[in-house]
């Protein structure tokens, strides 16, 4: 889910000034909003239960979104897995945040069945968190598996394209906005090579009507559509974000990229869409004017999700190019995955390195978290535990924590396990923890990660092992260029999200009406004065 950035009335978060700049795309959105209680909230309207642990055991962390977490979700009768995306209340610090809990759960139950749609399960509600069980996609993103295919076409790419388009038309025909199309968004049932593609994040979508106008400004920044940022739009946004999707999908780069927010929205503006880099020439015509006719800046003149679909290169896919489209745009999407695994190489060796401060009285909290007496604790009873405890751990140091004691990868801790933990966990941002992993791949101590360390630090990463990919990741973290990459650097690929896969967050209310007032004052964006 995420936070719908409805126009402020009377904030003044916005007029703070800040030496530093943050990037905006890693800013903590919950900090802006204090802290209030949430003690006895009700979010949803008609859960399935309050007690989540009474039917399902929460495992191994599958992702993560500004509110949500998403775990493994096992059935305690049948075993069956599921995924299961738990939101805690406390981030849920405004109406408009519960609102938008509310509101995915309510468009997951109302969009019909529909094979490239995940499923909802069931929901729980308890104190601590709204629980949303759902069908489990386990075969993988959808450019891990493009990459993971020795031979990637044209006719490929329309392939997956015709599936996103098709599910953009069910919503549209739903009264749905999606608003968050991205390639994260997408994942492959199963691992089988026939397996289908499913949409899996209903967090930003809204219901709509005829001619209903939005102003909301919503989604992640490299998939958002011109008339987003002039805050007034409708369901066109969703085949805009398609569109920037069939443009990675042919070439492996976006095609609205700068090093600033402000050059990124600019970019959607002028909205110059770049076909003369490698492969583009020897991709077909009629795929090239189906991109330029999804990236019309004018919605009026973009093509419906119906058009798209009987456009010539998706109505003759048999007849599209089945040459391959080169190892530079593989290439490309390799490093959609290997930057984002490096970043989780990094967080295993600080995870490794968490210091195990005295624990006393172990035992006892073990046997007081594992409520089901079962001699293991699963991942929410450990976080309510702690709770109880006085330990507020931060949801990404909590799952540090799992995977680094979890020995045997079952998801729980058994008591060995579990005496291993520190209950005294520092900040994943501490920089000590950073410099550690730092250290950890600065191998011969020269204060610098070399190509040559970077290569080791990711070799046990089977679609790591490009060249092509390496070069590629120095060149994106190391900022000066002097080939090496200093700790600054990498502490700010860590903290800050310098490949724009994983930099893809929802924007902050004030980050956007301080950048739409800059633009405006450049006069590179008319702001549209009318809007939901």
């Amino acid at each position: 889910m995420g936070n719908c950035c409805v126009t402020p009335s009377g904030s003044s978060e916005g007029k703070k000034k800040k030496k530093n700049k943050p990037n905006p795309f890693s800013i903590d959105y919950g900090a802006i909003h204090g802290s209030g209680g949430t003690s006895k909230l009700c979010v949803l309207k008609d859960p399935t239960g309050n007690n989540i642990n009474e039917s399902y055991d929460l495992g191994r962390e599958l992702g993560r979104g500004e509110f949500g977490v998403t775990y493994l979700c096992t059935d305690s009768e049948t075993g069956d897995k599921f995924a299961c995306k738990s939101i805690s209340k406390k981030k849920l610090r405004t109406a408009v945040d519960i609102e938008d809990v509310r509101r995915e759960v309510e468009i997951m139950k109302h969009m019909p069945k529909h094979p490239n749609i995940v499923s909802l399960k069931d929901t729980y509600e308890d104190d601590n968190a709204v629980h949303i069980v759902m069908e489990l996609c386990e075969g993988g993103e959808l450019f891990d598996r493009i990459v993971a295919r020795g031979h990637y076409t044209e006719r490929a790419a329309a392939h997956v394209m015709k599936t996103i388009v098709e599910v953009v038309q069910m919503c549209h025909r739903h009264g749905v906005m999606h608003r968050d199309l991205k390639p994260e968004n997408f994942l492959f049932a199963n691992k089988k090579e026939t397996a289908p593609i499913k949409a899996i994040d209903f967090g930003l979508s809204v219901f709509f009507k005829p001619g209903e106008r939005f102003n909301e400004i919503v989604g992640s920044p490299y998939y958002m559509a011109p008339e987003v940022l002039k805050r007034n739009y409708g369901p066109e946004v969703d085949v805009w974000s398609a569109g920037v999707i069939l443009y990675i999908l042919l070439c492996g780069v976006p095609p609205f990229w700068a090093e600033t927010e402000q050059g990124v929205a600019q970019a959607i503006i002028r909205s110059v869409v770049d076909f003369k880099r490698d492969p583009w020439p020897k991709v077909s015509d009629n795929a090239k004017d189906l991109v330029k006719k999804m990236l019309d800046p004018d919605p009026t003149r973009r093509l419906t999700a119906l058009q798209v679909l009987e456009h010539p290169w998706l109505q003759n896919i048999k007849k599209a190019p089945n040459v391959s489209l080169g190892e530079t745009v593989k290439a490309r999407l390799k490093q959609f995955s290997v930057m984002n695994k490096l970043k989780k190489r990094a967080l295993r060796v600080i995870a490794e390195h968490l210091s195990s401060e005295e624990v006393a009285g172990i035992k006892e909290a073990f046997d007081t978290m594992d409520s089901g007496k079962r001699g293991k604790v699963n991942l929410e009873e450990f976080k309510i535990g702690l709770q109880n405890l006085g330990h507020h751990i931060a949801d990404p140091d909590l799952q540090i924590l799992m995977e680094a004691a979890d020995a045997d990868g079952d998801g729980s801790l058994n008591y060995g396990e579990f005496v291993a933990v520190s209950v005294h966990l520092k900040k994943m941002a501490n920089d000590e923890h950073l410099h550690k992993a730092f250290t950890f791949f600065d191998k011969n101590g020269s204060g610098y990660i070399e190509i040559e360390e970077l290569r080791d630090a990711l070799s046990d990463e089977d679609d790591a092992n490009s060249e092509e990919v390496i070069s590629a990741i120095m060149h994106d973290v190391d900022a000066d260029q002097d080939g090496r990459i200093s700790y600054e650097e990498f502490a700010a690929m860590m903290k800050s999200g310098t490949d724009w896969r994983k930099a893809s967050r929802q924007y902050s209310r004030e980050r956007f009406n301080s950048l739409s007032l800059k633009l405006m004052r450049d006069g590179s964006l008319q702001v549209a004065t009318e809007g939901r």
